[in-house]
């Protein structure tokens, strides 16, 4: 019997990022609203780098991660090797 699994992705660094303590609605904004808030936000948290690692690795489409939207994010995906 085949019983190898999905290994889990580390995600202690969404502990520590500010959008944990900030909430959804910056981040998840009602289509054509605002991300400026979220961006803002996003660039004083230390977690940064890992957040956009996770939404990039992880084909996040929605919100804002790692200081960027989803159509920034999509741009990345479309020039990655």
């Amino acid at each position: 019997m085949y019983t190898d699994t999905i290994p889990t992705p580390d995600l202690t660094w969404q502990r520590e990022a500010l959008c944990a303590q900030t909430g959804a609605e910056f981040f998840f904004p009602e289509p054509g609203s605002s991300v400026r808030e979220a961006k803002r936000i996003c660039g004083m948290c230390e977690m940064r780098s890992a957040c956009l690692d996770y939404a990039l690795a992880n084909d996040e489409r929605f919100g804002v991660w790692g200081g960027l939207s989803e159509k920034e994010r999509l741009q990345i995906r479309r020039t990655a090797p």
